[in-house]
């Protein structure tokens, strides 16, 4: 079996390659997810006939992202990162090909199956995040991990915006003009799939355990910086070491086996919490946010079955979006920063409190489109903040043996609670208004908040559990 001897600079090298490659697809990927979260609520209750399906497109986005998660991460548990990559983002590229057809057809089934390809290759896009901190330090885990994450910012907040130049697309290959904007996506996702699949060589994750097997990690599988190990034996692309093999084979894509290792670190309890609260608050409050504003602009008659949006509307809703994903990942790089420096569970606070604070603007300025706009923009600060420090912590939370199936785990979870807040979302909706949706995203975030804040007294406190 062949094999070369790769030096810590090697390893580095691969690792800012690593972070390169991930960052150049999450911005072409991101496109797809920032179109269909603009206008897949409006679409939905078009090509449905009825309101009611309004947060259709959002729930199976978060659902089809849920179920993805194990599969995905069971798939780079076997393959490596890779594969896990460019498997979601194929789904997603064949959710877009959907999207295109169900607006040529008029097929509500078809927009749904659509989503749903989508919210597979939003699992693999979450996944990513992990794979930059595969080769991280624990300096640097936060920065490694929320550069990826901003570069979606870039692809994001475009994608709302592609709303108009997207009606031109369309118009030029002779579709409707709403379903320019897909093909658009589409042709980003196909750049980030071809970007992963060609450049993501060595894989990140078959070669850190490569460097675990040829020594033992430190205590608790943190490593101090620079303690990365002089020289590591690479496997050969074809092949895998037996330590990464047993691995593998081990985690397996368990859900039983990923939920008993979160379950028996207080620490990973409280990341899988962050990750998973934010993500429910927020989608369940941009969710129906679309709607609502088509509600506060054209008045009533906007959320009766068959009415379409106008432009000015399209325009308002976009640039809304627009501001809320730039919340959600442009101050990435800081929100990295901070869980570096101040420490993951106080960032976790500060991303709670944003989230709070967040749904109070949005809630109780309901009457403004300003109030609104600003509410989210902070609720996507909230969920950048809560996330990126969630997900750092889970990563140094558990062992290596199954990290990936923990993280999997978390992504699964994160996933179903997203869907749950965008199918519940509409209900609160329409019984308790907008101001009782943010609300009801208040309290979900004040419980997690609470937890955050008794972990960091024990800590100081020198109580805190294992």
């Amino acid at each position: 079996m062949a094999g070369t001897l790769m030096s810590e600079n090697g390893v580095r090298q691969v690792q800012r390659r690593t972070v390169v490659l991930l960052s150049a697809a999450q911005v072409f990927g991101g496109i797809g997810t920032g179109a269909t979260v603009s206008i897949g609520s409006i679409l939905a209750v078009e090509l449905s006939g009825s309101s009611a399906w309004a947060g259709a497109v959002a729930t199976v986005m978060t659902l089809g992202a849920a179920l993805a998660a194990l599969p995905l991460a069971a798939l780079a548990d076997r393959r490596g990162r890779r594969m896990g990559q460019v498997a979601g983002l194929s789904a997603a590229l064949l959710g877009t090909l959907l999207m295109v057809l169900s607006v040529v057809w008029g097929a509500f089934v078809l927009l749904v199956l659509g989503a749903a390809g989508i919210g597979v290759g939003t699992a693999a896009s979450l996944q990513a995040r992990f794979a930059a901190v595969d080769l991280a330090d624990a300096e640097h885990r936060g920065r490694a991990l929320s550069a990826v994450v901003w570069a979606v910012t870039v692809g994001a907040v475009a994608g709302p915006n592609l709303i108009q130049p997207g009606t031109v697309v369309g118009e030029a290959l002779g579709l409707p003009p709403v379903a320019g904007p897909f093909v658009i996506s589409g042709a980003g996702l196909l750049v980030a799939t071809v970007l992963l699949f060609a450049g993501l060589r060595p894989d990140p994750l078959l070669l850190a355990r490569s460097l675990a097997s040829v020594a033992p990690p430190a205590p608790q599988d943190s490593p101090q910086p620079g303690s990365l190990r002089a020289e590591v034996r690479q496997p050969a692309p074809s092949t895998q070491a037996p330590a990464a093999q047993a691995a593998a084979a081990s985690a397996g894509g368990s859900l039983a086996r990923g939920m008993r290792a979160i379950r028996s670190s207080r620490m990973a309890l409280l990341a899988v919490s962050a990750v998973v609260g934010a993500h429910a608050v927020m989608v369940g409050v941009m969710s129906m946010t679309p709607l609502h504003l088509q509600h506060l602009v054209e008045g009533p008659v906007a959320s009766h079955a068959g009415h379409t949006a106008s432009g000015d509307v399209l325009v308002i809703i976009g640039f809304t979006i627009s501001l809320h994903i730039a919340g959600m990942f442009a101050l990435s790089p800081v929100m990295g920063w901070l869980t570096d420096k101040a420490g993951r569970t106080e960032t976790i606070m500060i991303g709670f409190g944003l989230l709070i604070t967040a749904v109070a603007v949005a809630g109780f300025g309901q009457d403004s489109t300003v109030a609104v706009a600003v509410g989210l923009v902070l609720l996507g600060m909230g969920w950048s903040a809560s996330t990126i420090s969630g997900s750092t912590l889970l990563a140094e939370s558990v062992g290596q043996d199954s990290r990936v199936v923990v993280q999997g785990v978390s992504d699964m979870l994160m996933g179903v609670a997203g869907a749950v807040g965008g199918a519940t979302s509409g209900l609160v909706l329409s019984q308790a208004g907008y101001l009782g949706l943010n609300m009801a995203g208040a309290l979900v975030g004040a419980a997690v908040l609470a937890a955050a804040a008794v972990t960091v007294v024990a800590r100081r406190r020198g109580t805190l559990a294992p």
